[in-house]
């Protein structure tokens, strides 16, 4: 018997403003990933699968890879602090989206493709660093996919 939610895998959402992915599993099931605001990490919460998959009870949207990118680290951003090159590379994400808010104005396409394109870096370098810690729910690939 199939489990039912692999049909749903490999699969993003954001679950109340928190991203969330639903992996497969070597035996063939599903596992649910959420996105730690205390320390970056994954951690397995499966008792979501249905409220997630099924949008039970609320703020759940589907995202593409990339958007999932980008959330996963608009997210890191905004509840992590700390020191080293993927904090200052978070800070100039700030710097350009403050500079939009403070001139009240959309990004040019040039910041948005800056934006982009740094959240994708600092996607696979935070993976590779819980990789390198023995987080099982890393994976700095997503990024990478075109």
């Amino acid at each position: 018997m199939s489990h039912p939610a692999n049909g749903f895998v490999p699969s993003y959402y954001l679950y109340y403003g928190c991203p969330i992915k639903i992996v497969a599993t070597p035996d063939g099931g599903a596992r649910l990933w959420r996105l730690s605001a205390n320390d970056g990490a994954w951690r397995e919460e499966n008792d979501l699968m249905v409220d997630v998959v099924f949008a039970v009870g609320g703020e759940v949207f589907s995202l593409d890879v990339d958007r999932f990118v980008q959330e996963v680290e608009r997210y890191r951003a905004r509840y992590l602090s700390g020191d080293g090159p993927i904090f200052a590379l978070y800070e100039t994400v700030d710097a350009i989206v403050a500079a939009e808010e403070r001139e009240r104005r959309r990004l040019t396409p040039t910041e948005r493709a800056m934006v982009h394109g740094i959240r994708r870096k600092t996607f696979v370098m935070f993976e590779e660093e819980l990789q390198r810690a023995g987080h099982p729910g890393a994976d700095p690939t997503l990024a990478r996919q075109p």
